[in-house]
């Protein structure tokens, strides 16, 4: 990644995370540790009440912020949330949420409907009305294949989805599927099966936002970040087999930085 040597605090990016609940604190903050990794300057975590000091502890440059209704993510929260995002690059949306919380999920899509800076869109933020609700933004949805089949979009569809909507997608998989406007396509291989714990996905977001929030163009962003968890990924499996973490993966993702820049 390239910066300017007279650039000041801020300016080489800025992201918030929007993500947790009352049984799933490691979510968003893999998240946020991974945007960190990416090299921004800036982090702003946005979760429960009840996770804030755990938040704080997992990083001095975290700038952390309850939910107000302590438990969920809920209507009270959409305009605070919206004028953080009018000062942020890019957000990460969904990490964490109650996918069973109806109140949650409506008020993800309001925030996704007025977000004014690019957006990466994950876990329970992927639902039937998302594309509808992202369309013309700036953004990438990072689904498996189970959250793209509740997104109601078929695999054979992925990039007709992606050219209607102007949005990228990226199908987490053996083999990474990207599909963005323009006829772009992409496929990551790599990888291995100790990308089946829990959180790479989450750290695939945050480097994504991380990446897009340093200038990066959303489409390769998102490319990037699929080659660096799964580059990761193989490193990690040589020296550890598949016991590692995810912890242990967002280690890996400055080096593997440094080496793709």
């Amino acid at each position: 990644m390239q910066r300017s040597p007279t650039s000041h605090k801020g300016e080489n990016g800025k992201v918030a995370v929007i993500g947790g609940s009352r049984f799933m604190h490691g979510a968003p903050i893999f998240s946020a540790l991974a945007a960190e990794a990416s090299g921004v300057d800036l982090i702003y975590l946005v979760l429960p009440d009840w996770h804030e000091n755990v938040a704080k502890g997992m990083s001095l440059n975290f700038q952390v912020y309850p939910f107000l209704a302590e438990e969920e993510l809920s209507k009270a929260d959409i305009e605070p949330i919206l004028e953080l995002l009018a000062t942020m690059d890019c957000a990460v949306l969904g990490p964490g949420i109650d996918h069973s919380d109806e109140k949650s999920k409506k008020a993800l899509i309001e925030i996704i409907e007025g977000a004014s800076c690019s957006l990466v869109l994950d876990a329970t933020a992927l639902q039937p009305e998302t594309l509808k609700a992202a369309k013309g933004k700036s953004a990438v949805l990072t689904p498996h294949l189970g959250e793209l089949e509740r997104m109601e979009i078929a695999p054979k569809d992925l990039q007709k989805s992606a050219e209607e909507s102007g949005i990228v997608i990226l199908l987490k998989d053996q083999v990474d599927k990207i599909a963005g406007p323009n006829e772009k396509y992409e496929e990551v291989e790599g990888g291995n099966a100790g990308l089946t714990v829990g959180g790479t996905g989450d750290a695939l977001a945050g480097l994504i936002a991380g990446l897009i929030a340093q200038k990066m163009d959303p489409f390769e962003a998102a490319i990037m970040g699929s080659k660096i968890i799964k580059g990761a990924a193989d490193r990690l499996e040589k020296k550890n087999g598949f016991a590692f973490t995810t912890a242990d993966v967002i280690g890996e993702i400055p080096n593997l930085i440094k080496d793709m820049s």
